[in-house]
């Protein structure tokens, strides 16, 4: 049996024809850049969410634009986790602001918000916990600890769309939320995509100009913003996929599920906190035997992957942030021991099955 690690083909096939047809209007239509397809989903996923929302050019714009808007400047600190995509520390980078990477909670992978506030100082101007694998971070100590130190919060869900914390959707707790619909996301798009997320019409009027270089009237520049559209073929094929997030969503939870009963006698499988709502976009386990699992799942036709292999704090690019070595423990040894099974929702029950006897096999 040869298994994806994730399986695109069949989830367009599944929706062909409503996507085809959103695909041809559009193109009939001509008109390429926002319009009308980007605001019924940006209005259907502001309901979905019950936020502000803004379509933008990808997760990583999301991110750089929530920086800009939180007027984010050279010298200015913000904390994250170095336990996550590029993307994250990288639009901080980008302004001129210093990324202050704190570790993680080894049973969630998440920021750990006891090191958060132990790394508060004089320049730290905003906070971006990342909902890291579909799982919420514990936000209650966050936004306690923004509001005391009077800190912006940036919630960073590119991989947690739907997930829920208390109620509350991921992206929707802090000041921003950045969302990512690169096309393996739980809402993935048909190439690049991203939106974000703010509380009042203050922030999304300001975030509305920055998108398109800081203009509202065209040829008009009240700031200096960014180029950062959604485009309507994107849009089209999400307003499609948006009706089916939360049954694809609890397939992804089911089949988490059966991998975690049947294999956690044998390694960490996902833990998750109490009043979470866990969406697995990565459904990842901790193993000291990782890399000849991952071989061992290779030659046997199962595609796995590791999600990350070097964390942020030691990744070259930021040698002159001076971290070293041992400094974040918990993330290097993650980095270590991590392996991503596959999990989509079109996967099979004998391809489930398969993959958990593989594992199995292998440590037997």
């Amino acid at each position: 049996m040869q298994i994806p690690f994730v399986d695109l083909k069949t989830q367009y096939k599944n929706i062909k024809k409503d996507i085809d047809q959103s695909l041809f209007e559009i193109i009939e239509n001509g008109t390429f850049i926002l319009g009308k397809p980007v605001e019924e989903f940006e209005k259907n996923i502001s309901s979905y969410l019950d936020a502000y929302s803004l379509g933008c050019a990808s997760g990583s714009d999301a991110l750089l634009l929530a920086l800009m808007a939180s007027d984010i400047k050279e010298g200015d600190e913000v904390i994250t986790t170095p336990f996550t995509f590029f993307a994250t520390a990288g639009a901080v980078a980008r302004l001129g602001a210093v990324p202050v990477f704190v570790d993680i909670d080894e049973k969630t992978f998440n920021i750990d918000p006891v090191k958060v506030e132990q790394a508060v100082s004089d320049k730290t101007r905003a906070i971006i916990p990342v909902h890291i694998f579909g799982q919420s971070v514990d936000m209650d100590p966050v936004l306690e600890i923004c509001e005391r130190r009077n800190l912006t919060l940036i919630e960073d869900a590119c991989q947690a769309i739907g997930a829920e914390y208390k109620d509350k959707k991921a992206g929707t707790m802090g000041r921003f939320g950045c969302f990512s619909f690169f096309p393996t996301k739980n809402l993935g798009g048909f190439g690049d995509g991203g939106l974000i997320t703010c509380k009042n019409e203050e922030d999304y009027k300001l975030l509305k100009k920055l998108r398109v270089h800081g203009s509202e009237k065209k040829y008009f520049h009240d700031v200096i913003g960014i180029n950062s559209r959604l485009d309507a073929i994107q849009a089209g094929v999400l307003n499609i996929k948006l009706k089916y997030l939360d049954e694809w969503n609890t397939r992804r939870v089911e089949i988490a599920q059966k991998y975690s009963e049947s294999l956690k006698d044998l390694v960490q499988t996902p833990y998750v906190i109490k009043d979470a709502e866990h969406i697995y976009h990565q459904y990842a386990i901790l193993t000291k035997d990782r890399d000849t699992l991952l071989a061992h799942l290779n030659q046997n036709g199962i595609s796995s992957g590791v999600y990350y292999p070097l964390p942020l704090h030691l990744q070259k690019c930021f040698e002159y942030l001076g971290y070293k070595e041992g400094y974040l423990p918990v993330s290097e040894k993650v980095s270590k021991e991590i392996l991503s099974l596959p999990i989509y929702p079109e996967m099979t029950e004998a391809q489930v099955e398969y993959i958990i006897n593989t594992v199995r096999s292998f440590f037997s």
